[in-house]
């Protein structure tokens, strides 16, 4: 029986290949949706770099994202429950709850056989299942690289949005997932090592940390993944017009993060994060610490402007320094 490593017929892996955050936003600089004649009022659109977008409609409100990433793991079933969490984190990482999602599948017809399709597929359902989220149906190309994930669609509480530009001075960080998941999954990439505590951690729904968010009152919040916990505090605090600071030793990391980084097992996504949010960034940390701090997430834990039961707080917002809008101790 032929044993396919799906990771290897793709040039990158999972959230580690978005486009660099900085090409990204000059791209779709000046494309914000204008206002049409509806009923229907968009909440949250594309203006500060959410998560979903949430429109209000005369039945109430529903939130809308797609995800898709090419292999992050050689084993389909577990790549699709991957997959299939990190497109549902980012209806959670808005304060929502979701209700239905559909498939988003390439697939190199030709080159792998559709048995590998079924066990992406069924770990997308299982995912789907575990949420109470209909998986209904979906889309497929012939594609040169595999590719999979889900456009989902939430219900969500119009007066509790969890937003990039809501944070305010004085209220801590907590992050819900530990750190590390970029570099295991390029270590994995490169030598086939499976590493189950990064598989655990990927797979892991956000939705008991969204509903602890919600609980605590917190208003802003994002998920953490390509443009690593740099990249995303970075959005989060420039749109929220504040500084945020990060305790360093305060951050969690799976098992075998570091040894990964000291090997040399780095994302170009990574490295891309750290030198877009540079320029914006204060601290005396070594470049692997940054690096670390930058490292490309997939299907990552939430940052959330507010101190949630049993979850670490990382650090705090501050009253806005100019040219600073991320400082590590």
């Amino acid at each position: 029986m032929t044993t396919y490593r799906l990771t290897q017929y793709a040039h990158g892996g999972g959230c580690a290949c978005k486009i660099p955050p900085g090409e990204l936003e000059d791209t779709v600089k000046g494309l914000i949706g204008t206002p049409v004649d509806s009923d229907h009022e968009l909440l949250v659109g594309l203006d500060d770099g959410d998560d979903a977008a949430v429109v209000r409609t005369p039945a109430g409100a529903v939130v809308a994202t797609a995800d898709f990433f090419t292999p992050v793991v050689d084993d389909p079933y577990d790549w699709g429950r991957i997959a299939a969490t990190n497109a549902l984190s980012d209806v959670y990482a808005m304060g929502g709850r979701p209700v239905v999602a559909v498939n988003l599948l390439g697939w190199p017809r030709d080159v792998l056989p559709f048995d590998l399709v079924r066990e992406v597929l069924r770990g997308g359902l299982d995912v789907g299942r575990a949420a109470g989220c209909h998986v209904a149906g979906g889309h497929s190309v012939d594609d040169p690289e595999p590719k999979y994930g889900m456009a989902v669609t939430g219900l969500i509480d119009p007066d509790r949005i969890l937003r990039n530009d809501a944070g305010a001075p004085g209220v801590p960080l907590t992050l819900t997932k530990p750190l590390g998941i970029g570099v295991l999954n390029s270590r994995h990439k490169q030598t086939g090592d499976v590493f189950p505590q990064a598989v655990e951690a990927m797979t892991t729904l956000n939705d008991k940390a969204s509903e602890a968010a919600l609980e605590a009152g917190a208003t802003a919040a994002t998920d953490v993944t390509g443009f690593g916990l740099l990249g995303h505090l970075h959005k989060l605090a420039r749109a929220s017009g504040v500084t945020a600071e990060i305790e360093a030793s305060a951050v969690p990391y799976l098992d075998g993060a570091r040894d990964a980084l000291r090997d040399g097992y780095v994302s170009g996504g990574t490295r891309r994060n750290l030198d877009w949010v540079r320029p914006h960034l204060e601290s005396g940390l070594s470049e692997d610490e940054l690096l670390l701090l930058a490292d490309a997430q997939t299907s990552g834990g939430l940052l959330v402007a507010g101190e949630l039961p049993g979850y670490p707080v990382v650090g705090r917002l501050v009253p806005a320094e100019a040219g600073v809008t991320v400082r590590v101790r």
